[in-house]
């Protein structure tokens, strides 16, 4: 095999993106909206998911039904999102939402707060399933599934597109093979937007973070507010420093059934009061981050 893996990429010397207002940072929070299509009985999977919720392994046996599971899922939607919302709202500060597009079809009055209040969708999926386990077939039709259900949810396509966890080997051909997705964020390798060449034509990634990202409470990294807080300033200040001669994008992911619990919402409001204290921060959502690195860096 050809070594296509790019273990260089801007090196010490980055590009100035010039950020609107000459922004020493660019923030982009992320809300992943999955609650409602992750793996259930429900929907054919033969087993229920627990993946990101309070419990790292589920006591219910394998294809049993895991009430338990499901339940705090559905705290996402019924409870959490809102509580994000609201803070965001109260703030006057936008985000981007990773949208599964099946979920959102289950919670109509979550589609209609998101296009209410401005906040962009990135394609997220049909389902929250893992897409390097579907056949190319399969990816391709999820992907349509996904772009029809969303524009007809949301009253507009998606522009951008992001895998759970990580794409497929043929998950970016597909997406651009689907056509008018102006992004995809299915890397992880730098705090910039940059080009690839797909489909003899260049293509936008703008990378996401794993390391920004309440997943931590999950694995026992995190396990208070301040904990999620003190690391997620800690990346924010050292960006805004950095930015007086090399501005960079941070990305945040946020879940509802995890940082929209109480004890952990206090940790991203302090957050969210930290990063626009600073008046030289840009707090974008993530179309508006493609938009600008294609208007202004063309490839």
């Amino acid at each position: 095999m050809d070594f296509a893996r790019d273990l260089i990429g801007y090196g010490a010397n980055p590009p100035d993106p010039k950020w609107p207002g000459g922004a020493r940072v660019a923030v982009n929070f992320v809300l992943n909206y999955e609650e409602g299509s992750e793996y259930s009985f429900m929907d054919g999977d033969g087993h229920s998911d627990i993946f990101l919720t309070e419990m790292a392994a589920s006591p219910v046996k394998r294809g049993d039904r895991d009430l338990a599971a499901e339940s705090m899922f559905e705290y996402g939607g019924r409870v959490g999102f809102w509580r994000i919302m609201r803070l965001f709202s109260e703030r006057g500060l936008k985000l981007t939402v990773f949208a599964c597009a099946l979920a959102l079809e289950r919670n109509p009055a979550a589609a209609e707060a998101i296009r209410a209040a401005g906040h962009d969708i990135c394609c997220h999926g049909w389902r929250w399933i893992e897409h390097y386990k579907l056949s190319e077939d399969e990816e391709r039709d999820h992907i349509r599934k996904a772009v029809a259900s969303l524009a007809k949810t949301m009253g507009e396509r998606p522009y951008g597109w992001y895998c759970r966890y990580g794409p497929s080997i043929n998950t970016r051909r597909l997406v651009s093979e689907e056509g008018g997705f102006l992004y995809d964020s299915d890397a992880y390798n730098d705090e910039l937007p940059y080009y690839v060449e797909e489909g003899g034509r260049p293509h936008l990634v703008v990378p996401y973070s794993q390391a920004n990202n309440d997943t931590k409470f999950t694995n026992g990294l995190f396990a208070t507010s301040e904990d999620y807080f003190a690391f997620h300033r800690d990346a924010f200040d050292m960006l805004y420093e950095e930015g007086a001669t090399q501005p960079k994008m941070m990305s945040v992911g946020l879940h509802c059934r995890l940082i929209g619990h109480p004890a952990r919402a206090r940790g991203l409001a302090r957050l969210l009061d930290h990063v626009a204290a600073h008046k030289d921060a840009w707090v974008a959502r993530r179309i508006d981050i493609a938009r600008h690195w294609l208007d202004h860096h063309p490839a």
